[in-house]
């Protein structure tokens, strides 16, 4: 697998009064960062939304920040959100995008739209937190075309056998804090299973916390 080359942030977005997004509440990290009068997506978003076009799938609408992220070739972005309060901020920040955007109350297990309507599906930091990553990206390639791609941006277990049996052991009590998120699940083996092959990855920490963000395709 090869690796991504990172390079700076280059989607430029006008909507300052957006701030600076998150990418899920129980992940509180930016979306955007400020470059002079500007706002861009972090190296990491732009990194995971490089290159996308056509219609896109979002699992996990955090905020809506993140619309505003996404490369002009994109033609149609869908967000599924099932939290009530962050479907409402989500459609408050749909309405400043030029792009067409759908926020959809619904869980990423179960996404009410017929099977193979879009070109990608992304998942970031939602793996690590679904009750059944499994399930989640069963659907994903159920919505995903032939031929459509897999974006994630997710934890995964440690590679230091030292630190992925503390993360292990904090899991129980980490999860309950962070919205049942699991920092020790083996994110790769789980998309592998899931019937994806994985293209590219990047490993990265974040906070001292291992993370991978890469692209699969369906088997």
């Amino acid at each position: 697998m090869a690796a991504f080359a990172s390079r700076p942030a280059q989607s430029p977005s006008a909507d300052a009064h957006l701030g600076y997004g998150m990418e899920q509440f129980h992940h509180p990290r930016p979306v955007r960062i400020r470059d002079g009068a500007l706002m861009c997506p972090t190296p990491q978003r732009e990194l995971l939304l490089r290159g996308l076009t056509g219609r896109v799938a979002e699992l996990g609408a955090g905020d809506g920040v993140k619309l505003t992220c996404y490369p002009a070739q994109v033609q149609e972005i869908t967000l599924v959100e099932e939290d009530p309060f962050l479907l409402e901020i989500a459609r408050a920040a749909a309405a400043d995008i030029p792009v067409a955007a759908h926020i959809l109350a619904a869980i990423p297990a179960n996404v009410p739209v017929p099977d193979g309507v879009f070109d990608a599906v992304v998942c970031s930091l939602v793996l690590c937190s679904a009750p059944d990553p499994q399930t989640v990206l069963t659907e994903a390639r159920r919505i995903l075309r032939p031929g459509g791609e897999l974006r994630f941006y997710e934890h995964v277990r440690s590679s230091n056998p030292a630190l992925a049996l503390t993360e292990a052991m904090l899991t129980p009590l980490w999860s309950r804090a962070a919205g049942g998120c699991h920092p020790a699940r083996d994110t790769l083996s789980i998309i592998r299973q899931a019937g994806f092959t994985i293209q590219r990855v990047h490993r990265f920490a974040f906070d001292h916390v291992s993370h991978v963000l890469g692209t699969a395709h369906p088997v």
